[in-house]
């Protein structure tokens, strides 16, 4: 059996991690890049980057074939980068094969002067 904090170093030593000025460059030099924040709906409300879309964490697996094509550029967000991780991981299992997740998450997505909509 695993812990919480041992399931997250695995996926994290699965997937690729990008910083948030990483993407915001990318974005800026018209990188076509779907930003997925995967927080609960009460944090996504409070502030989110404003390129992103949502789709919950809880609902990710049933939501994203319908949302986002299997050969699509990927960046996943949350709080800190531990559940983005976790579901870059499993949408790597789901077959997606150009997924990353944001460390940092939106923390330092605001930190490093990304835009933020309310």
């Amino acid at each position: 059996m695993k812990t919480a904090q041992q399931l997250i170093a695995d996926a994290k030593a699965h997937v690729v991690e990008i910083t948030a000025r990483e993407v915001q460059d990318q974005l800026t030099h018209g990188e076509q890049i779907v930003l997925i924040d995967v927080r609960e709906q009460n944090e996504w409300n409070l502030g989110h980057a404003a390129p992103a879309e949502y789709i919950g964490r809880g609902v990710l697996e049933s939501q994203i074939e319908s949302r986002v094509p299997r050969d699509a550029r990927v960046v996943l967000m949350c709080a800190s980068g531990n559940r983005s991780a976790l579901a870059a991981r499993t949408l790597q299992e789901m077959g997606y094969k150009n997924v990353a997740s944001l460390a940092g998450g939106f923390r330092d997505w605001v930190a490093s002067g990304g835009a933020v909509a309310d």
